[in-house]
């Protein structure tokens, strides 16, 4: 029996795994498609191209990812302060990390996609572990005549 229940759990936190995976997909292509337009385009300085797709980013994958991947019903208000707490640290150290590694010479886009990958590690376990942490799975509906 608890054989069982270790498996159910480990592929529900697989498919966890992959929803924030495929989400984070989805928020790096904003991301990266808007640091595109305001880099190329707009000829906008790194920091500000970068500052604001990380934030049109950051709000798209918060939205999906608390609705479908951590599917918790926790105070919506909290939860995004403790992102912001997340970023408070990660966005001064990985623009500060960007603009020193511009500065000698590396691409920005290599630079943009390091950030990324960063942010999704380290986002994924900060979510999981402490956004939602309790409070995941709490807004899964409950088959009727269940209590």
């Amino acid at each position: 029996m608890e054989i069982e229940q270790n498996k159910t759990v480990r592929k529900k936190e697989l498919v966890r795994a992959a929803k924030f995976t495929l989400f984070s997909i989805s928020a790096g292509m904003v991301q990266a498609v808007s640091f595109a337009m305001m880099n190329s385009l707009l000829k906008w300085d790194y920091r500000v191209s970068y500052l604001t797709a990380l934030v049109l980013s950051v709000v798209w994958n918060f939205t999906f990812n608390r609705r479908f991947t951590f599917k918790a019903a926790n105070n919506v208000p909290i939860a995004m302060l403790k992102i912001a707490a997340f970023y408070a640290v990660f966005t001064p150290l990985s623009t500060w990390g960007g603009d020193w590694l511009e500065g000698i010479g590396w691409n920005e886009y290599i630079v943009l996609a390091i950030s990324m990958l960063l942010n999704f590690v380290l986002e994924f376990l900060y979510d999981r572990f402490f956004v939602f942490g309790k409070s995941t799975d709490s807004a899964e509906k409950k088959p009727k005549g269940k209590v």
